[in-house]
């Protein structure tokens, strides 16, 4: 009698973390996110980190509904609930995001967690796709040097995943 054995052959999924500017962005740049967690799930099965999301989730999480305010009226408090995010979006870039695309436009500018995340990716060696909103004189040189590839749009950085990620789940 012949005996089969079959092996599952586990794929792992992608994981893309969308960074760019929260704090300072008109919508905390839920929408571009929004869109490209769809398009990478349809086109790639991808899953994302999304940081808009995760963040709100530590907020419930973390009673921290009125964090905002705490920026005025208890700097200590929100220093506190802030580090909360930071952790764990240093986490997830670290240890579990395969790649990172970053939307770097003027609203970074006033921040600094996109710096970060484009330059702790850098430091371990995952690619940085930068789409880049702002004139190329302005685009500092360190975030530059960081970038794996940069882009104009999302429109031209679609057929560059797909190539470079089609079949390479």
């Amino acid at each position: 009698m012949v005996q089969w054995i079959y092996f599952e052959k586990k794929v792992k999924t992608m994981i893309a973390y969308l960074s760019g500017a929260m704090e300072f962005a008109s919508d905390e740049g839920y929408t571009w996110r929004k869109d490209m967690t769809k398009w990478l799930d349809k086109n790639l099965n991808h899953r994302v980190y999304n940081p808009v999301v995760e963040s709100s989730k530590l907020i419930a999480q973390y009673g921290a509904e009125d964090y905002r305010i705490w920026k005025k009226t208890d700097t200590e408090k929100y220093a506190k609930f802030i580090r909360l995010c930071i952790d764990n979006d240093i986490k997830i870039v670290r240890n579990h995001a395969d790649y990172i695309i970053c939307l770097w436009d003027k609203n970074v500018f006033k921040g600094a967690g996109t710096h970060a995340e484009v330059t702790i990716a850098y430091e371990i060696k995952k690619p940085v796709y930068l789409v880049n909103k702002v004139p190329e004189l302005e685009l500092s040189g360190w975030i530059m040097a960081c970038s794996t590839k940069i882009f104009d749009d999302f429109e031209s950085l679609k057929p560059f995943l797909l190539d470079r990620y089609s079949g390479n789940d």
